[in-house]
């Protein structure tokens, strides 16, 4: 079960052992051209909606596996949902957040552009850097085989993240905040708040006043994470991380 391979077009949840499967396009032809898979050796294949499999492959070609499938483990979606809203930032800050989150478990994450974000994705960029979180999180789901992959969201700006979130408990992560991440109570506690959650993360220079007072008009919570300031592309991650042990995920 070391190296996973995803396609979504799998039906795995309705397979039983001893089915044969196939694997094309861009994932056959890296198991075949690059990780050099032949015939006989056993892996992991997913469909990022929850279920895994381990299989031998039965036949190669240069994009497509013919695979023998063992044990089919379907794992429910967690509940409540962790969303991680993430702040562009300059450099690669954002993409190494991004890639944390998902091997942490987040089940998905909205790009958000903050009034203080240096980063901008103007016009196509938007589609183009959404993609580019995509692969991200579809390579860090594979490294960390995760039986669920965590949904990318289009660019928001502060204006709908109001919209996006309702229903949903948002968490502010503000290091000027009263309320500590661990004195909130969760769904975990048994009688606490059983609602998705939604962690909001800022850029380099923080969330904005402005940003704040409209998000917490909105129902949002700030809370902090200890006394120190992290980076951007730390928080998030670190919040998520309390967060599954709050809710029994770990």
């Amino acid at each position: 079960m070391s190296h996973l391979y995803l396609d979504e077009s799998l039906d795995l949840a309705g397979a039983s052992a001893g089915e044969l499967v196939r694997l094309t396009g861009d994932e056959a032809r890296h198991a075949v051209t690059v990780s050099r898979v032949r015939v006989g050796e056993q892996l992991s294949v997913g469909n990022g909606r929850g279920s895994l499999a381990a299989a031998t492959v039965v036949e190669t070609a240069p994009r497509e596996l013919v695979l023998e499938l063992g044990a089919v483990v379907t794992t429910p979606a967690p509940s409540p949902r962790i969303t991680l809203v993430q702040a562009l930032a300059k450099g690669d800050r954002d993409e190494l957040a991004v890639q944390a989150a998902t091997e942490l478990g987040v089940d998905a994450i909205v790009p958000w552009s903050a009034s203080r974000s240096v980063s901008r994705w103007d016009g196509p960029k938007a589609e183009k850097g959404r993609a580019r979180w995509a692969s991200i999180v579809r390579e860090a789901t594979k490294q960390s085989i995760r039986p669920w992959m965590p949904e990318v969201a289009p660019l928001m700006a502060t204006a709908g993240l109001a919209r996006l979130l309702d229903g949903v408990r948002v968490l502010l992560l503000e290091p000027t905040a009263t309320t500590p991440l661990t004195g909130i109570r969760t769904d975990g506690d048994g009688d606490g708040d059983a609602r998705d959650l939604a962690l909001v993360v800022g850029p380099e220079g923080g969330i904005a006043p402005a940003e704040i007072e409209r998000l917490v008009a909105a129902g949002a919570e700030t809370v902090r994470l200890g006394d120190s300031v992290l980076r951007t592309s730390t928080a998030g991650p670190a919040a998520i991380a309390v967060l599954n042990a709050r809710l029994g995920r770990w």
